[in-house]
């Protein structure tokens, strides 16, 4: 693997791989059109530059990934640099030996490129499908992430818990080339969270899908301050922010372009979670203007509100989700194209240069 130049921040782009109808023909797409164009938009990030790609987790007819370990496997052959995450992995659900190998596996095939980021999913369809109740919601999500951190140290490791059959010095196989899997917890909007991930010094996720920035500034806050009384280095404190993302030329070519697919998209998740409210044009615009985090627009516009959450947040990484509410595989490819040659460059100047500043006057003083 050749060495990669590294960005200011981390760029990448993520799918929950949802299988909606076109706003426009109401077709939609087969599972296998999905899934092929999940992994023909891998190695278009890989080709392209960007550092990461993430695959979420569902147990759905309506979504085509299950297993993120699998997808991810089937990428790693087609990419030959890009970070391999899943986004998330619904952690409460699964088994920590299993996914652990599973990841430890991708990892190999990869060339170390494999990470985890764990979270409880925005579902619960997982629950019945693999035998555990919703009323062990917390405790499943902290007994899985204690063991699934002890797997990531241990080959050999002994364990008891409540859920699951205890471990009597079992051996951990196989074993990832990197001396542990990169793991981060994946936070929606809560204290305990993020206070969670401070402690364990792992990297926390934030997905942040619209609204003002500014309110998850406190979560940032309790993390670094719960991971620094734990012992643990602010550099090693990551916070990556994710969020859906639309490009284009300008700003109103953007909005004219996401807003049908936009407003899809959140017409069948919310007929998904049994509501039938329906989006208009007014509440996207209020919801993509400039001081809130939908990241729509121009590069410029996009690159404007990364920024500003970089001053929020002082995050190292941003996914972007461009591939919701049907929208078409071009669009798909264009997006992934211009955060390539637009943002990123834009990005890398922009905190360069502050860095920079801060260096001369560190070295004034």
């Amino acid at each position: 693997m050749t060495a990669k130049k590294q960005n200011s921040i981390e760029i990448g782009v993520y799918t929950l791989a949802d299988i909606g109808p076109d706003p426009f023909t109401g077709k939609t797409i087969s599972a296998k059109q999905r899934m092929d164009e999940i992994i023909q938009a891998a190695k278009l990030a890989d080709e392209a530059g960007l550092d990461i790609f993430g695959v979420g987790e569902h147990h759905r007819l309506d979504y085509a990934v299950s297993s993120p370990a699998v997808v991810l496997s089937a990428m790693a052959y087609a990419t030959k640099q890009i970070k391999l995450t899943s986004a998330t992995s619904v952690l409460s659900t699964l088994d920590p030996v299993r996914l652990y190998e599973d990841f430890a596996t991708v990892d190999l095939i990869s060339g170390g490129r494999a990470e985890i980021i764990a979270g409880r999913g925005a579902f619960v369809e997982s629950f019945p499908l693999f035998g555990y109740s919703t009323n062990d919601y917390n405790e499943l999500f902290s007994e899985h992430l204690d063991l699934l951190l002890k797997l990531n140290e241990n080959e050999i490791v002994s364990w008891n818990g409540k859920f699951r059959s205890a471990l009597t010095e079992a051996e951990i196989a196989p074993r990832s080339i990197q001396k542990q899997l990169p793991i981060w917890i994946g936070v929606g909007g809560t204290p305990e969270s993020a206070e969670r991930a401070g402690k364990l010094g792992v990297g926390m996720a934030l997905a942040i899908l619209g609204g003002d920035p500014l309110r998850f500034k406190p979560l940032v806050d309790i993390y670094r301050k719960a991971g620094i009384e734990a012992g643990h280095s602010p550099d090693a404190l990551k916070v990556g922010v994710t969020g859906h993302t639309y490009l284009a030329e300008t700003t109103e070519q953007a909005m004219d372009e996401f807003y049908p697919y936009y407003a899809n998209y959140w017409n069948y998740v919310n007929r998904q979670r049994g509501m039938g409210t329906r989006m208009s044009r007014g509440d996207f615009e209020q919801l993509a203007s400039p001081e809130t985090a939908l990241f729509v627009g121009s590069p410029e516009q996009v690159v404007e509100k990364i920024l500003r959450q970089h001053e929020l947040f002082g995050h190292t990484r941003f996914l972007a989700q461009v591939d919701i509410g049907g929208v078409p595989f071009h669009k798909v490819e264009r997006n992934i194209e211009l955060l390539a040659t637009e943002v990123i460059p834009r990005l890398n100047k922009a905190i360069g240069n502050d860095e920079k500043q801060d260096t001369d006057l560190i070295s004034i003083s």
